[in-house]
């Protein structure tokens, strides 16, 4: 049998589809080992050092102008400066220079930042142990210390002073998100299994969490729940609103304790101890709050964790945190510091006024009926000073003072739900009786706002009816906006 020749079938080749690499990122030019830390004046001070930032392009980035992108994300310089490092290199995208201020920033871009960076002072005050065992350290977070690097602030953050304290390979997980301004109880996992589970338990709201605060006047008795929407308004300055749009959040208040103004305390009548000017007595029949004399220490229990919702349902209510530097500002929110206010949109004006604070002007609460607030303190609040670093130009704030190291607003107590721990710490020392004056040393059984969820339910609460061993306090109808003068 004769054998026939087959050709060979031809059949089309496909050329393997290529990938870009990806994209070439500048290194931190350097990871000092011991940290540039210093001790002075009760601060933790870290000596500058060169960094560079590399970040993904952000949704809202996309197609917008890298100068835009800089100059409205980046508050901590101002314009000039990145036109600069735009042009000369130190600000590229993908590893490469860019063509000009107008370049136009892609979905993937990398883009990389390298500065000599120089962090704000933070206290000195060491970071407390609550509980620690071979999963799990349960610490008592310093007011004024941001938790991760973030922003201005890199060394000085929780993660890396531990990490400073314990070894260079050490990872600390945190579990939980404590404001800067705020301290109180956080959980820092050791490896990644205790911080999962942990986390997973807060993130399904299992985990009871108490705050305690401190307000400007009388706060109303019994159990006061806000649930008030809370809306971000401006990413870059960390403001956020009640607002009809925002998202839901809920908070229950309970008052421990009210100091009235110290003449009061000392049996005289404060009427007869105005020892103001006309000029400043004028200047106080303006201010609404003026009228809240002496401050509330207030339990509260967020049943949601939005962003800065104690603060923001507080400012309605009309008991802001008294040295809140955002909420209880009025130069920022005029003379009703926004209380029941829900409607308004001067939000624009709002952001406008803020972004002023800490640069031009002092930042600073505006609501110290307690005199806490002295002009020594304000002096010493960081702003800009005028003067120049020597090796990149950069403008330099001075320190900040006591009142910018942190807010009256302390993380008390978190709770598992299941009753299988409880971690707590003492009221802090803003929270206790002045000098002389009577008052709760510890909190009291009666104004626990826990009670009020383990009775009633978290997910059960009923806004139209009334509350067991309380009542919902009744809200004012929002009152007119405040016009800026000018």
């Amino acid at each position: 049998m004769a054998l026939a020749t087959l050709e060979p079938l031809q059949t089309e080749r496909e050329d393997p589809e290529v990938f870009d690499p990806p994209p070439k990122v500048i290194t931190t030019p350097c990871d000092p080992w011991p940290r540039p830390y210093h001790l002075e004046d009760g601060l933790r001070k870290v000596h500058p050092y060169h960094f560079t930032y590399n970040t993904y392009c952000k949704q809202r980035w996309r197609g917008r102008e890298i100068l835009d992108i800089f100059a409205t994300e980046f508050r901590d310089r101002p314009q000039e400066y990145y036109k600069d490092a735009i042009e000369c290199g130190r600000v590229v995208i993908n590893g490469q220079k860019v063509s000009s201020i107008h370049e136009l920033v892609k979905n993937g871009d990398i883009i990389s930042h390298t500065l000599h960076r120089h962090e704000p002072p933070v206290t000195a005050q060491p970071i407390g142990i609550v509980h620690e065992d071979n999963d799990m350290i349960v610490i008592n977070k310093p007011a004024g210390v941001p938790v991760h690097p973030a922003g201005r602030y890199n060394y000085n953050s929780i993660v890396e002073i531990m990490r400073a304290e314990r070894g260079h390979g050490w990872n600390p997980l945190p579990c939980n998100r404590l404001d800067r301004l705020t301290s109180g109880v956080m959980f820092v996992g050791k490896h990644a299994k205790a911080a999962e589970k942990l986390t997973n338990q807060i993130m399904a709201r299992t985990v009871k969490k108490e705050y305690v605060a401190r307000v400007i006047g009388d706060f109303p008795k019994g159990d006061v729940i806000c649930d008030q929407p809370v809306m971000q308004i401006s990413p870059k300055l960390g403001l956020n609103r009640a607002r009809a749009s925002g998202k839901d959040a809920k908070t229950i208040f309970k008052k421990l304790a009210y100091y009235p103004p110290a003449a009061a305390t000392n049996g005289a009548d404060p009427t007869r101890q105005d020892n103001r000017s006309v000029k400043e007595r004028q200047r106080d029949s303006k201010m609404a709050w003026k009228a809240k004399e002496g401050y509330s220490i207030v339990r509260c229990l967020p049943l949601t964790g939005r962003t800065h919702q104690i603060r923001v349902h507080l400012q309605f209510l009309g008991h802001p945190i008294s040295n809140d530097p955002i909420y209880c500002n009025q130069r920022v929110f005029g003379p009703s510091l926004a209380a029941g206010d829900a409607l308004s949109d001067n939000d624009e004006d709002i952001i406008s006024r803020l972004s002023k604070m800490g640069k031009s002007e002092v930042a600073e609460a505006m609501a110290y009926h307690d005199e806490m607030m002295e002009e020594y303190n304000k002096q010493k609040a960081e702003k800009m000073t005028g003067e120049l670093c020597a090796v990149c130009d950069t403008p330099l704030y001075s320190d900040p003072g006591p009142q910018e190291l942190g807010i009256y607003l302390h993380a008390r107590r978190y709770a598992c739900q299941d009753g299988n721990w409880d971690y707590q710490t003492p009221l802090p020392e803003w929270a206790l009786p002045p000098p002389g004056v009577d008052g709760p040393a510890d909190p009291t059984m009666e104004t626990d706002p826990m009670a009020l969820v383990d009775e009633v339910g978290e997910l059960k609460l009923d806004m139209t009816k009334p509350i067991p061993n309380g009542t919902r306090e009744c809200m004012e109808q929002p009152k007119p906006l405040w016009v800026m003068p000018g």
